[in-house]
């Protein structure tokens, strides 16, 4: 795992205009063992390296073919030695065991096409100073990130935004992405919210002439569900042996690897195999004070069942305070997601003890776990209804006063899918955007959402498997993967997904409906391939998450926090109606509605905001952060 800067311009001044060593070292913290550089007229790179892979071979900028081919590369090929091997077949000639020489062999005997047969996650680029091409690619998932800028002669590319900001004389503010914002809780990727600035797609291809300077970008794999009948038996099997491969394949590491584990079944059953493996694993939790926000009882049982190693980290509202601005920093987006903080700080306690850490991320996508996928199944009674009757019975919860058991059911219930589901979150509804904002003019989420809803339409899919698809495309690129991966690598800590594996993904995108999700349970065969390695407390119990106690902090102890960013922020009658915005936190207070997660997103847009408009000097580091807030 690391982290590298580019810049590629047909114009050496332009090339000149951004210091590669200053932008290089603003992400040292992603790779604080080794660092290098690389420049030819055309393209210049940086590079910080978290040795993981050969350790004393693996430093980059790396050259290949006598010096044709210089990658920059972030992540990790896990079937690098069977790729090598085959390489070998071809005729390639190695000089390290490093999984980044693999990729140039690949690139120069197969070409672009050899991406496909990566199984990992990535983000590289690769000069050819033969024909002055620049050529890259992001995994399929979406694991690892890649930000562009474009600027004038120049384009920009680096591992996080932070690199790419910090010459900017003013900041460049996207307010178009706002209206999503609001409702997603993130910039719905290929987005970001500054305006000069956006992400390479997952599962595309990037690729610059020097001698045009033209840029092209192009799809070379994406993730497809194809829904199938099968027999349980054989189903649960082939889950069973494509997850076991996986964690098999991911311990690949030359340091030692720990895991996260919480209370539900996807951390728990990564730990179990991963202790049948290293037996001497470790394994990391995040607990709040308040047991009913907290999955650490849980996860100290299943620590005692299975023998583990087991550290506990306690999180108080008070650190919280002191370190939100470090890991909005590190976040470089406004994520609003509060399962960032437990993540950031039993991220911190990991990179104490191990460099690479697995966890369960991808597998609610994959195998249908959030509990939103039962939706369907309950309200299937309205399928049967007339159209006529369905926008009468609509109309009637509309009139039904809030809070009154039912209007929800209704409203859902005579509501298309595309229309009520915009992904896992919705935390402001898109007819509620204007009462917050002084400008709506940006898309609005069902505009990101609609694409999607018109594929699946054309393949024919059925309601869960919709559902599945657009959270992959918005929940877990724009959320789940930007902050596990930013969080982690805030402390120098590698973090690993099995789920998310092409293998696995193989076998869970030919899911029926029937071996996902019922009225009562999520990830039904899931369950059941892994029932005999998870402990039997773990099993069958519901999705909890990863929960924070934001709900109860800002009616306490971070009322008046809050409450001054509200009032005070440059965002506040800028941006923001101050006063929807109070009057949110006061009903929130009053205990008239729980606004918990509005209010946490409008902070965490408001705080993100003063980072980015703050007087432009260069931040190397979190610690620069002390006077932000």
């Amino acid at each position: 795992m690391c982290g590298f800067t580019a810049v590629f311009s047909t114009n050496q001044e332009a090339l000149n205009k951004y210091p590669l060593e200053t932008i290089t070292a603003v992400i040292t913290h992603r790779g604080p063992d080794d660092y290098g550089y690389y420049k030819s007229p055309g393209v210049q790179f940086g590079f910080r390296r978290l040795s993981i892979i050969d350790l004393p071979h693996g430093h980059q900028p790396m050259t290949y073919d006598n010096g044709r081919y210089t990658i920059v590369f972030n992540g990790e090929i896990y079937n690098a030695p069977e790729l090598r091997d085959r390489m070998k077949k071809r005729g390639a000639t190695f000089q390290t065991s490093s999984d980044t020489e693999v990729i140039l062999a690949s690139f120069k005997h197969e070409g672009k096409k050899s991406f496909t047969n990566f199984r990992g996650m990535f983000a590289f680029l690769i000069w050819d100073s033969r024909t002055e091409t620049l050529t890259g690619a992001r995994d399929p998932f979406g694991i690892k990130p890649l930000y562009i800028k474009k600027d004038g002669d120049a384009v920009l590319f680096a591992s996080e935004k932070k690199s790419l900001t910090l010459f900017d004389k003013k900041p460049g503010i996207n307010k178009d992405v706002l209206p999503a914002y609001l409702t997603f809780q993130y910039a719905p990727e290929p987005l970001t919210s500054t305006s000069n600035i956006t992400k390479v797609p997952p599962g595309h291809i990037i690729e610059l002439k020097r001698e045009t300077g033209k840029l092209t970008l192009k799809p070379y794999s994406q993730p497809e569900f194809n829904p199938t009948i099968q027999e349980k038996a054989s189903a649960v099997g082939k889950i069973r042996r494509a997850v076991e491969e996986s964690v098999e394949f991911h311990l690949r590491s030359d340091v030692p690897v720990s895991t996260f584990l919480s209370g539900g079944i996807d951390s728990t059953a990564i730990t179990a195999l991963v202790k049948q493996m290293k037996p001497d694993v470790k394994a990391f939790t995040a607990e709040f004070a308040d047991a009913r926000y907290s999955e650490a009882d849980t996860a100290r049982k299943t620590a005692e069942v299975l023998g583990l190693d087991h550290h506990v980290v306690t999180i108080t509202p008070e650190q919280v305070v002191k370190e939100l601005p470090k890991i909005i920093w590190h976040m470089d987006e406004p994520v609003a997601d509060p399962a960032a903080i437990p993540l950031y700080f039993v991220a911190k306690e990991a990179a104490e003890h191990s460099k690479v850490v697995l966890s369960g991320e991808g597998a609610d996508e994959l195998f249908a776990g959030y509990n939103i996928y039962k939706e369907p199944g309950s309200l299937r009674l309205f399928d049967f209804l007339p159209t006529g009757m369905k926008k009468q019975i609509h109309s009637l919860a509309l009139k039904i006063p809030h809070g009154v058991k039912g209007r929800g059911f209704l409203q859902r219930g005579t509501t298309p899918l595309r229309e009520r589901f915009t992904g896992n979150a919705r935390i402001f509804d898109p007819a509620e955007v204007e009462e917050y904002l002084f400008e709506t003019k940006g898309a609005s989420a069902f505009d990101f959402t609609a694409p999607l809803y018109d594929y699946a339409k054309r393949k024919g899919w059925d309601p869960v498997t919709t559902m599945q698809y657009v959270d992959m495309h918005t929940w877990l690129r724009g959320d789940i993967l930007a902050k596990a991966d930013k969080m982690t690598m805030a402390h120098s800590l590698e973090l690993r997904v099995p789920f998310l594996d092409k293998e696995v993904f193989q076998v869970a995108s030919s899911l029926p409906v029937s071996g996902k999700v019922s009225r009562k349970q999520t990830k039904i065969w899931l369950r059941e391939a892994l029932a005999d390695v998870v402990p039997a407390h773990v099993v069958e119990r519901k999705k909890l998450g990863f929960p924070v106690p934001v709900r109860l902090w800002l009616k306490d102890e971070l009322y008046d926090w809050a409450r001054l960013i509200l009032t005070q922020s440059p965002a506040s009658d800028t941006i923001f109606d101050k006063g929807a915005c109070v009057r949110l936190l006061e009903e929130h207070v009053q205990g008239k509605h729980d606004h918990s997660r509005k209010i946490w997103t409008i902070l965490t847009y408001m705080l993100w905001h003063k980072q980015a408009t703050q007087s432009r000097r260069t931040i190397t580091d979190a610690s620069d952060l002390k006077d932000i807030i």
